[in-house]
Protein backbone atom coordinates (compact mmCIF):
# COMPACT_ATOMS: atom_id res chain seq x y z
CA UNK A 1 0.00 0.00 0.00
CA UNK A 2 0.61 3.60 -0.63
CA UNK A 3 2.91 5.66 2.99
CA UNK A 4 0.18 8.07 2.55
CA UNK A 5 -3.69 7.24 2.49
CA UNK A 6 -5.19 8.41 -1.02
CA UNK A 7 -8.48 8.79 -0.16
CA UNK A 8 -10.04 11.81 1.00
CA UNK A 9 -13.24 12.93 3.22
CA UNK A 10 -13.65 16.56 2.69
CA UNK A 11 -16.88 17.12 0.67
CA UNK A 12 -15.82 18.65 -2.33
CA UNK A 13 -12.52 18.60 -2.28
CA UNK A 14 -10.61 17.30 -5.04
CA UNK A 15 -9.50 13.94 -4.21
CA UNK A 16 -6.40 11.93 -4.99
CA UNK A 17 -8.73 8.89 -6.02
CA UNK A 18 -11.66 9.45 -8.12
CA UNK A 19 -13.52 7.47 -10.96
CA UNK A 20 -13.67 9.55 -14.25
CA UNK A 21 -16.92 10.40 -15.80
CA UNK A 22 -15.22 11.11 -18.85
CA UNK A 23 -18.37 10.39 -21.15
CA UNK A 24 -20.37 12.85 -19.50
CA UNK A 25 -17.47 15.49 -18.83
CA UNK A 26 -16.91 15.20 -23.17
CA UNK A 27 -20.53 16.05 -23.68
CA UNK A 28 -20.55 19.53 -22.22
CA UNK A 29 -16.77 20.46 -23.53
CA UNK A 30 -18.02 19.53 -26.52
CA UNK A 31 -20.78 21.56 -26.32
CA UNK A 32 -19.00 24.09 -24.89
CA UNK A 33 -16.44 24.33 -27.43
CA UNK A 34 -17.95 23.80 -30.45
CA UNK A 35 -18.33 26.83 -33.24
CA UNK A 36 -20.57 27.50 -33.08
CA UNK A 37 -21.15 26.55 -29.09
CA UNK A 38 -24.40 23.84 -29.01
CA UNK A 39 -24.94 24.80 -25.39
CA UNK A 40 -24.08 27.55 -22.59
CA UNK A 41 -25.25 26.49 -19.68
CA UNK A 42 -25.05 22.75 -18.29
CA UNK A 43 -27.22 21.67 -14.56
CA UNK A 44 -25.50 19.28 -12.71
CA UNK A 45 -27.50 17.86 -10.14
CA UNK A 46 -27.44 14.54 -8.26
CA UNK A 47 -27.95 13.15 -4.35
CA UNK A 48 -25.26 14.33 -1.77
CA UNK A 49 -21.89 13.12 -1.90
CA UNK A 50 -22.29 11.91 -5.62
CA UNK A 51 -19.64 13.62 -6.52
CA UNK A 52 -20.70 16.99 -8.45
CA UNK A 53 -18.15 19.39 -7.36
CA UNK A 54 -15.09 17.33 -8.50
CA UNK A 55 -16.97 16.90 -11.75
CA UNK A 56 -17.64 20.49 -12.45
CA UNK A 57 -14.00 21.25 -10.90
CA UNK A 58 -12.38 18.35 -13.27
CA UNK A 59 -14.36 20.47 -16.46
CA UNK A 60 -12.92 23.55 -15.28
CA UNK A 61 -9.60 22.14 -15.16
CA UNK A 62 -9.87 20.76 -18.85
CA UNK A 63 -11.18 23.91 -20.16
CA UNK A 64 -8.35 26.00 -18.20
CA UNK A 65 -5.73 24.23 -20.03
CA UNK A 66 -6.89 25.20 -23.15
CA UNK A 67 -5.41 28.78 -24.35
CA UNK A 68 -8.26 30.77 -25.22
CA UNK A 69 -11.26 29.77 -22.16
CA UNK A 70 -10.59 31.74 -18.70
CA UNK A 71 -12.25 30.21 -15.83
CA UNK A 72 -13.88 31.99 -12.63
CA UNK A 73 -15.84 29.91 -9.74
CA UNK A 74 -18.11 32.44 -7.72
CA UNK A 75 -18.84 31.57 -4.37
CA UNK A 76 -22.51 30.81 -3.45
CA UNK A 77 -22.41 32.78 -0.20
CA UNK A 78 -21.90 36.15 -1.75
CA UNK A 79 -23.39 38.43 -4.74
CA UNK A 80 -22.96 36.94 -7.84
CA UNK A 81 -22.40 39.69 -10.00
CA UNK A 82 -20.98 41.41 -7.71
CA UNK A 83 -17.99 38.86 -6.78
CA UNK A 84 -18.12 38.26 -10.86
CA UNK A 85 -17.46 41.32 -11.43
CA UNK A 86 -14.55 41.37 -8.68
CA UNK A 87 -13.04 38.17 -10.19
CA UNK A 88 -12.67 39.81 -13.65
CA UNK A 89 -11.25 43.36 -12.14
CA UNK A 90 -8.76 40.86 -10.36
CA UNK A 91 -7.60 38.36 -12.79
CA UNK A 92 -4.15 38.88 -14.78
CA UNK A 93 -5.13 36.93 -17.62
CA UNK A 94 -8.23 39.32 -18.27
CA UNK A 95 -6.11 42.47 -17.78
CA UNK A 96 -2.87 41.21 -19.49
CA UNK A 97 -5.53 40.80 -22.55
CA UNK A 98 -7.16 44.10 -22.61
CA UNK A 99 -3.43 46.16 -22.03
CA UNK A 100 -2.88 43.73 -25.49
CA UNK A 101 -5.82 45.97 -26.68
CA UNK A 102 -4.61 49.11 -25.63
CA UNK A 103 -8.10 49.08 -22.78
CA UNK A 104 -7.90 50.20 -19.40
CA UNK A 105 -10.15 48.84 -16.86
CA UNK A 106 -10.46 51.76 -15.01
CA UNK A 107 -11.67 53.57 -18.24
CA UNK A 108 -14.51 50.90 -19.06
CA UNK A 109 -17.08 53.14 -17.47
CA UNK A 110 -18.02 51.59 -13.97
CA UNK A 111 -16.52 52.75 -11.11
CA UNK A 112 -17.59 49.65 -9.08
CA UNK A 113 -16.49 49.65 -5.70
CA UNK A 114 -16.10 46.34 -5.35
CA UNK A 115 -13.78 44.95 -2.97
CA UNK A 116 -15.25 45.69 0.30
CA UNK A 117 -18.90 45.71 -0.80
CA UNK A 118 -21.52 42.71 -0.61
CA UNK A 119 -24.03 44.41 -2.72
CA UNK A 120 -24.95 45.15 -6.21
CA UNK A 121 -24.59 48.71 -7.19
CA UNK A 122 -26.54 47.98 -10.71
CA UNK A 123 -22.90 49.06 -12.40
CA UNK A 124 -21.52 45.33 -12.65
CA UNK A 125 -23.73 43.83 -15.09
CA UNK A 126 -22.22 47.13 -17.44
CA UNK A 127 -18.61 46.25 -16.28
CA UNK A 128 -19.06 42.46 -17.04
CA UNK A 129 -20.61 42.85 -20.39
CA UNK A 130 -17.91 45.31 -21.54
CA UNK A 131 -15.10 42.75 -20.48
CA UNK A 132 -17.06 40.28 -21.97
CA UNK A 133 -17.54 42.01 -25.67
CA UNK A 134 -13.56 42.83 -25.22
CA UNK A 135 -12.91 38.85 -24.87
CA UNK A 136 -15.29 37.91 -27.64
CA UNK A 137 -12.66 40.68 -30.36
CA UNK A 138 -10.18 38.47 -29.14
CA UNK A 139 -12.10 35.14 -29.85
CA UNK A 140 -11.68 34.34 -25.90
CA UNK A 141 -14.37 32.62 -23.63
CA UNK A 142 -15.82 32.62 -20.15
CA UNK A 143 -16.68 29.59 -17.42
CA UNK A 144 -18.67 30.55 -15.02
CA UNK A 145 -18.41 27.94 -11.94
CA UNK A 146 -21.45 27.87 -9.91
CA UNK A 147 -21.30 24.82 -7.13
CA UNK A 148 -24.06 24.73 -4.90
CA UNK A 149 -27.14 27.16 -6.20
CA UNK A 150 -30.25 28.15 -4.80
CA UNK A 151 -32.87 29.66 -5.70
CA UNK A 152 -31.85 32.57 -4.03
CA UNK A 153 -33.07 36.74 -4.69
CA UNK A 154 -28.95 36.99 -5.57
CA UNK A 155 -29.20 34.40 -7.83
CA UNK A 156 -31.64 35.17 -10.07
CA UNK A 157 -30.40 38.72 -10.51
CA UNK A 158 -27.44 37.07 -11.79
CA UNK A 159 -29.61 34.20 -13.67
CA UNK A 160 -31.32 37.50 -15.40
CA UNK A 161 -28.08 39.55 -16.39
CA UNK A 162 -27.08 35.98 -17.60
CA UNK A 163 -29.73 35.39 -19.82
CA UNK A 164 -29.04 39.04 -21.77
CA UNK A 165 -25.31 38.12 -22.29
CA UNK A 166 -26.36 34.88 -24.14
CA UNK A 167 -28.62 36.89 -26.13
CA UNK A 168 -26.13 39.19 -27.05
CA UNK A 169 -24.13 36.29 -27.72
CA UNK A 170 -21.07 36.91 -25.77
CA UNK A 171 -18.71 34.11 -25.22
CA UNK A 172 -19.84 33.33 -21.61
CA UNK A 173 -20.65 29.84 -20.41
CA UNK A 174 -22.22 28.17 -16.98
CA UNK A 175 -21.98 25.32 -15.13
CA UNK A 176 -23.82 24.99 -12.22
CA UNK A 177 -24.36 22.43 -9.29
CA UNK A 178 -27.01 22.08 -7.06
CA UNK A 179 -29.46 18.79 -5.02
CA UNK A 180 -31.94 18.06 -7.15
CA UNK A 181 -35.13 20.46 -5.43
CA UNK A 182 -32.63 23.76 -5.54
CA UNK A 183 -32.28 23.34 -8.77
CA UNK A 184 -35.41 22.39 -9.74
CA UNK A 185 -36.28 25.80 -8.26
CA UNK A 186 -34.41 27.73 -10.07
CA UNK A 187 -35.52 25.81 -13.61
CA UNK A 188 -39.17 27.01 -12.37
CA UNK A 189 -38.27 30.68 -12.90
CA UNK A 190 -41.10 32.16 -14.79
CA UNK A 191 -38.91 34.92 -15.98
CA UNK A 192 -35.54 32.30 -16.61
CA UNK A 193 -37.22 30.56 -19.20
CA UNK A 194 -33.69 29.91 -20.92
CA UNK A 195 -32.51 27.77 -17.67
CA UNK A 196 -35.51 25.75 -18.15
CA UNK A 197 -34.23 24.57 -21.05
CA UNK A 198 -30.60 23.80 -20.28
CA UNK A 199 -29.76 20.86 -20.36
CA UNK A 200 -29.56 18.89 -16.38
CA UNK A 201 -26.89 16.11 -16.06
CA UNK A 202 -27.60 14.05 -13.47
CA UNK A 203 -24.72 12.11 -11.94
CA UNK A 204 -25.58 8.32 -11.66
CA UNK A 205 -23.56 6.03 -9.53
CA UNK A 206 -19.95 5.02 -10.50
CA UNK A 207 -19.03 2.32 -12.48
CA UNK A 208 -18.72 -0.79 -10.22
CA UNK A 209 -16.13 -2.33 -11.96
CA UNK A 210 -13.99 0.66 -12.42
CA UNK A 211 -14.38 0.98 -8.35
CA UNK A 212 -13.54 -2.58 -7.86
CA UNK A 213 -9.92 -2.01 -10.58
CA UNK A 214 -9.18 1.04 -8.30
CA UNK A 215 -9.03 -0.93 -4.46
CA UNK A 216 -7.53 -3.63 -5.98
CA UNK A 217 -4.68 -1.50 -7.14
CA UNK A 218 -4.49 0.34 -4.20
CA UNK A 219 -5.05 -2.72 -1.46
CA UNK A 220 -3.48 -5.61 -3.71
CA UNK A 221 -6.60 -7.34 -3.24
CA UNK A 222 -7.92 -10.01 -6.20
CA UNK A 223 -10.62 -9.85 -8.23
CA UNK A 224 -13.18 -11.69 -6.23
CA UNK A 225 -12.30 -9.13 -3.17
CA UNK A 226 -12.30 -6.49 -4.79
CA UNK A 227 -15.81 -6.71 -6.22
CA UNK A 228 -17.10 -7.34 -3.27
CA UNK A 229 -15.33 -4.16 -1.34
CA UNK A 230 -16.77 -2.41 -4.46
CA UNK A 231 -20.35 -3.76 -4.43
CA UNK A 232 -20.42 -2.28 -0.64
CA UNK A 233 -20.63 1.42 -1.90
CA UNK A 234 -23.26 0.93 -4.77
CA UNK A 235 -21.37 3.44 -6.91
CA UNK A 236 -21.93 6.51 -4.39
CA UNK A 237 -19.39 8.87 -4.89
CA UNK A 238 -19.01 9.83 -1.33
CA UNK A 239 -19.27 6.14 -0.25
CA UNK A 240 -16.12 4.86 -2.66
CA UNK A 241 -13.87 7.46 -0.72
CA UNK A 242 -15.08 6.84 2.78
CA UNK A 243 -14.66 2.98 2.24
CA UNK A 244 -11.24 3.29 0.98
CA UNK A 245 -10.25 5.24 3.58
CA UNK A 246 -11.00 3.02 6.58
CA UNK A 247 -9.79 0.60 4.82
CA UNK A 248 -5.99 1.72 4.37
CA UNK A 249 -6.53 2.60 8.44
CA UNK A 250 -7.28 -1.04 8.44
CA UNK A 251 -3.87 -1.74 6.32
CA UNK A 252 -6.34 -3.31 3.15
CA UNK A 253 -9.09 -4.93 5.47
CA UNK A 254 -11.89 -3.64 4.19
CA UNK A 255 -13.80 -6.08 6.41
CA UNK A 256 -12.83 -4.75 9.51
CA UNK A 257 -13.53 -0.91 8.31
CA UNK A 258 -17.41 -1.58 7.51
CA UNK A 259 -18.29 -0.22 11.07
CA UNK A 260 -16.29 3.28 10.94
CA UNK A 261 -17.60 3.32 6.92
CA UNK A 262 -21.24 3.05 8.22
CA UNK A 263 -21.31 5.42 10.98
CA UNK A 264 -19.25 8.09 8.90
CA UNK A 265 -21.71 7.94 6.24
CA UNK A 266 -24.32 8.50 8.39
CA UNK A 267 -23.15 11.41 10.54
CA UNK A 268 -21.69 13.21 7.50
CA UNK A 269 -24.15 12.60 4.47
CA UNK A 270 -27.33 10.63 5.65
CA UNK A 271 -27.95 12.80 8.69
CA UNK A 272 -27.96 15.61 6.13
CA UNK A 273 -29.96 13.78 3.64
CA UNK A 274 -32.17 12.56 5.91
CA UNK A 275 -33.04 16.65 7.29
CA UNK A 276 -34.12 17.41 3.76
CA UNK A 277 -36.79 14.86 3.46
CA UNK A 278 -40.08 16.17 4.22
CA UNK A 279 -42.30 14.07 6.49
CA UNK A 280 -43.82 11.94 3.75
CA UNK A 281 -40.72 11.65 2.47
CA UNK A 282 -39.56 9.81 5.94
CA UNK A 283 -42.74 8.00 6.30
CA UNK A 284 -42.11 5.92 2.93
CA UNK A 285 -38.48 5.43 3.58
CA UNK A 286 -38.91 3.85 6.88
CA UNK A 287 -41.89 2.13 4.64
CA UNK A 288 -39.01 0.89 2.52
CA UNK A 289 -36.89 -0.35 5.00
CA UNK A 290 -39.01 -2.50 6.84
CA UNK A 291 -40.71 -3.87 3.51
CA UNK A 292 -39.49 -7.24 2.27
CA UNK A 293 -40.06 -6.75 -1.52
CA UNK A 294 -40.06 -2.86 -1.74
CA UNK A 295 -43.33 -3.57 -3.93
CA UNK A 296 -45.41 -0.37 -4.33
CA UNK A 297 -48.50 -2.70 -3.27
CA UNK A 298 -46.69 -3.53 0.05
CA UNK A 299 -45.87 0.08 1.02
CA UNK A 300 -48.72 1.55 0.34
CA UNK A 301 -50.24 -1.35 2.82
CA UNK A 302 -47.50 -0.31 5.24
CA UNK A 303 -48.42 3.63 5.30
CA UNK A 304 -51.89 2.97 4.31
CA UNK A 305 -52.15 5.62 1.54
CA UNK A 306 -54.44 4.95 -1.83
CA UNK A 307 -52.54 5.23 -5.62
CA UNK A 308 -52.72 8.90 -5.13
CA UNK A 309 -50.56 9.86 -2.64
CA UNK A 310 -48.28 7.48 -3.16
CA UNK A 311 -46.97 8.57 -6.52
CA UNK A 312 -45.95 12.14 -5.76
CA UNK A 313 -43.41 10.66 -2.89
CA UNK A 314 -42.14 7.88 -5.10
CA UNK A 315 -41.30 10.55 -7.57
CA UNK A 316 -39.78 13.03 -5.22
CA UNK A 317 -37.28 10.28 -4.00
CA UNK A 318 -36.33 8.89 -7.38
CA UNK A 319 -35.81 12.19 -8.58
CA UNK A 320 -33.61 12.89 -5.80
CA UNK A 321 -31.44 9.86 -6.70
CA UNK A 322 -32.52 8.33 -3.30
CA UNK A 323 -33.96 5.27 -4.28
CA UNK A 324 -34.30 3.74 -7.79
CA UNK A 325 -37.15 1.51 -9.19
CA UNK A 326 -35.24 -0.35 -11.91
CA UNK A 327 -37.62 -2.89 -12.09
CA UNK A 328 -41.15 -1.74 -12.65
CA UNK A 329 -43.25 -0.96 -9.60
CA UNK A 330 -40.54 -1.79 -7.27
CA UNK A 331 -38.67 0.50 -5.02
CA UNK A 332 -34.67 -0.06 -3.86
CA UNK A 333 -32.54 2.05 -2.02
CA UNK A 334 -29.62 3.49 -4.44
CA UNK A 335 -27.41 4.83 -1.17
CA UNK A 336 -25.13 1.92 0.84
CA UNK A 337 -26.29 1.15 3.66
CA UNK A 338 -28.91 3.54 3.80
CA UNK A 339 -31.64 1.43 4.73
CA UNK A 340 -29.98 0.33 7.93
CA UNK A 341 -29.88 4.31 8.90
CA UNK A 342 -33.46 4.54 7.99
CA UNK A 343 -34.27 1.74 11.02
CA UNK A 344 -32.57 3.84 13.16
CA UNK A 345 -35.87 6.76 12.46
CA UNK A 346 -38.29 4.16 12.73
CA UNK A 347 -39.43 4.94 16.12
CA UNK A 348 -40.02 8.58 14.94
CA UNK A 349 -42.60 7.63 11.75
Amino acid sequence: MQNTNPYELTFGKNPNQSISRASEASDIIESFTGTPSTQQVFMITGVRGCGKTVFMTNIAKQLKLQKDWLVIELNSSQNYLVNLAAELSATQKISKLLKQSNVNISALGVSLGINSSTNSTGNEQIYIRNILEHLKKQNKRLLICIDEATASKEMREFASAYQIFVREELPVYLLMTGLYENIKEIRDEKNLTFLYRAPEIKLKPLNIGTIATNYATNFDLDESASLDMAKLTKGYSFAFQVLGYYTYRHNGDYMAALAEYRQYLEDYSYEKIWAECSTEDKKLLVALAQSQTGKAKELKEILNWDDKKYPPYRDRLLKRQIVNSESYGYLQFMLPEFDKFVKTKECFY
